[in-house]
């Protein structure tokens, strides 16, 4: 019973250690193609996507419809979610491309600032969503990392977490027309 409760104690410290764990952007600085979100998010793309909750559960299934348009270094992603129950969501991102490849942004349900910075091929994007689950809302961080794959496709993972406790996963694969 104690070597369980050690080997429980020590499973637990792994994990949690490894929770802290991030990955590193400057990885990416040599990678290619180059990820340019001006280039990328200009006209029409469409995602698709799927959420796991913290045990691999697929919980939601859904695409997206998105319209990219810019001007300069300020642009819009006008974003058409439509889940497997047949629900739609609309999200319009209103982005800022500043120095040093870094990006801000603002949308209606995202709580102050979006923050994220391109190397290479990835982009490592921050930002708290204000989400409605069963009539209430919860605030809930997002850590997204996307992954240019060609000129077309672009691969996004994203965990999900409240109070630094892992939710789950959100998978989407972006495809450009």
């Amino acid at each position: 019973m104690k070597r369980r409760l050690v080997l429980m104690a020590g499973a637990a410290a792994a994990a949690g250690l490894s929770g802290c764990a991030s990955q590193n952007l400057d990885t990416y600085a040599g990678q290619r193609p180059e990820l340019d979100l001006r280039r990328y998010f200009e006209g029409r793309l469409t995602a698709y996507g799927l959420f796991q909750d913290r045990s691999g559960q697929v919980v939601r299934r859904f695409t997206v419809a998105m319209e990219g348009r810019w001007d300069g270094d300020q642009g819009v992603l006008d974003e058409v979610f439509t889940y497997s129950d047949g629900r739609t969501e609309r999200r319009v991102w209103r982005l800022t491309r500043l120095a040093d490849g870094r990006y801000s942004g603002r949308a209606d349900d995202v709580v102050g600032e979006a923050r994220g910075q391109v190397r290479g091929n990835a982009l490592h994007w921050r930002y708290t969503l204000r989400l409605p689950v069963d009539g209430r809302t919860y605030d809930v961080q997002f850590d997204d990392w996307m992954y240019l794959m060609d000129e077309r496709v672009m691969l996004n993972k994203a965990v999900m977490s409240k109070f630094g406790i892992r939710l789950g996963e959100v998978t989407l694969t972006f495809l450009k027309h």
